[in-house]
């Protein structure tokens, strides 16, 4: 029976007409430094180490895309969010929550996702008539799903502080209806009344 062969690792390469070494990645050439140095090499190790801890990936942030961000989150998030073996009713809160978000703006580059995004997003909670502590719980989700981003270098560092101004919504001073008080202790608008779709 044939073994199912391992993907290449890109090579390290000398660039002959400019003396400089070349790994070439997703058919982009990354010069990383003069030739045979170890500058160099160290360079090509960090990358390849990036390049594999990604799935055998290589973006830059300023091409990664709100939609790329979520569907990556979305797989650490189903690994992370498990008891037992079984994945949480959190994982569903999360996925619910983004699912907004990749219709609002899936197709933008994720750089650009700053506070006023989050308030479209916030707002399209509200006209759905989700409860506001739901409402609330689900831009904190949006949040960790932006912050393990940065994190990972899929977008700009201060990226995620931009998204903390976003203030809770507050009881009384926003048109998110409040929950009935049999539902204030379910930890997801899924199960939440009068939720529309």
């Amino acid at each position: 029976m044939l073994k199912k062969s391992t993907p290449r690792v890109p090579s390290y390469r000398h660039h002959k007409p400019t003396g400089r070494a070349v790994v070439t990645i997703n058919g982009r050439d990354i010069y990383l430094g003069k030739w045979n140095t170890t500058a160099s090499r160290s360079e090509y190790d960090r990358i390849i180490a990036e390049f594999l801890a990604n799935g055998r990936e290589l973006r830059t942030e300023a091409e990664t895309t709100v939609v790329e961000v979520i569907n990556t989150y979305r797989k650490f998030a189903e690994r992370y969010y498990r008891k037992n073996g079984k994945i949480t009713r959190e994982y569903g809160c999360i996925k619910e929550a983004l699912k907004i978000v990749r219709e609002l703006y899936g197709r933008k580059i994720a750089n650009d996702f700053g506070p006023l995004a989050l308030k479209a997003v916030r707002q399209r909670m509200v006209d759905k008539g989700w409860c506001r502590g739901h409402i609330n719980k689900s831009i904190g989700r949006v949040r960790r799903c932006f912050k393990w981003a940065a994190e990972n270098e899929l977008v700009r560092r201060d990226m995620y502080h931009g998204l903390m101004a976003v203030s809770g919504l507050r009881k009384g001073r926003s048109e998110a209806r409040e929950p009935a008080p049999s539902s204030a202790s379910q930890h997801c608008g899924l199960l939440c009344p009068r939720t529309r779709h």
